[in-house]
């Protein structure tokens, strides 16, 4: 059967009201039609990876619902032309934005985690799990991906005072709206409406045991996604969801719970990271030098900021990990090998001189 792929490109003569296409109740929109002519759509059909699994990805479009082997470099979100002869060679199109760390171990690979995701929602409690460090990384990666960050606070209704918690994830960035809940029952769905509207696809990140399933399943009305408690010693939570998934609401969004990162270790974020910080970016503009390193330079505005009280000295020691972690994930294997033959003959140099005067 030819399908008749016309509603979806830009400027199509498609009336303005009317009921949305399955590939459009899956996140397609004109971004993705401009890759791509009807003839090729016809003969390559579109589909979203809705999972990944270790055999393969299982895909989604129109009329398709089917597993199809590991080969394209795809994560969850991701739009793929299939080729059904050969579905390993299928296309991956262009993303709109795409969520990556540096994979956790001793090695510098990169793991994608998810793509085409509109609004991302960083998770974390109003109890011992709550970390502005780990909210500005989790900040830092959502701009860097280029999607719209929304921090929200769960376990709101166990917490004597909320204030602080709300303070405190404000402090983050002007930029990301705070939200304070219980994720239990049908505030979530008021409370995240204006970010889950028909045809776009939102994320929740965070550690183990803050929500993020509990509110996915507020979402999507129903217990999709199995849950569980916290640890009571320390609000430490268990692993529950397993794998990236994306579900369907009622009302049309998509919804990607995901594992809680144990890790999360940033690559290639510096635009991120300048973002989060945006303030001490300003500041080190002003210093006299443009190579100030912020310590004891005359001139440093960063060092006037922090002696005049405007300027936590907490957070910039957090600006400066994250910089350096960045810089050190990011460097490319050849540029890591010149730094290590660097340093080699330095230790070189200085063993040499120090056996020359000891003879």
């Amino acid at each position: 059967m030819v399908r008749d792929y016309s509603a979806l490109f830009p400027g199509s003569s498609a009336p303005a009201r009317r009921e949305p296409t399955p590939l459009e109740r899956l996140g397609w929109g004109p971004v993705f039609a401009r890759q791509i002519d009807a003839d090729a759509l016809a003969e390559t059909p579109p589909v979203r990876v809705v999972a990944v699994h270790r055999s393969g990805l299982q895909v989604a479009g129109d009329g398709i619902d089917e597993m199809i082997p590991p080969g394209p470099e795809a994560t969850v979100g991701d739009w793929l032309l299939l080729d059904r002869a050969r579905p390993r060679s299928s296309r991956v199109l262009d993303r709109n934005s795409l969520i990556k760390r540096r994979a956790p171990g001793t090695g510098r690979a990169v793991q994608l985690i998810a793509a085409n995701i509109d609004t991302v929602f960083i998770v974390t409690s109003c109890n011992q799990d709550f970390n502005v460090a780990r909210l500005e990384r989790y900040v830092a990666l959502a701009f860097d991906a280029g999607i719209e960050p929304v921090i929200v606070l769960t376990k709101a209704d166990l917490a004597e005072d909320t204030a602080p918690y709300v303070e405190a994830a404000r402090k983050v960035s002007d930029r990301a709206p705070v939200v304070a809940l219980d994720a239990r029952g049908a505030e979530p769905v008021l409370a995240l409406a204006d970010w889950c509207k028909p045809g776009r696809t939102v994320a929740f990140l965070g550690s183990s045991g803050v929500g993020k399933s509990t509110l996915a399943n507020a979402l999507l009305g129903a217990h999709a996604i199995a849950t569980q408690g916290i640890r009571e010693d320390d609000a430490k939570g268990r692993h529950t969801t397993t794998r990236r998934e994306l579900h369907a609401t009622p009302g049309g969004c998509l919804v990607l719970d995901t594992p809680g990162m144990r890790e999360l270790q940033l690559t290639d974020a510096a635009t991120g990271i300048a973002d989060v910080f945006e303030d001490i970016e300003a500041l080190a503009a002003r210093c006299r030098f443009s190579d100030c390193h912020h310590e004891t330079e005359p001139g440093c505005a960063i060092q006037t900021a922090i002696e005049d009280g405007s300027l936590d000295p907490t957070r910039l020691a957090r600006w400066r990990k994250l910089q350096a972690e960045d810089a050190f994930n990011s460097a490319t294997l050849a540029e890591r090998r010149e730094n290590d033959r660097a340093f080699g003959k330095l230790v070189r140099s200085v063993v040499k001189a120090q056996s020359a005067r000891g003879s």
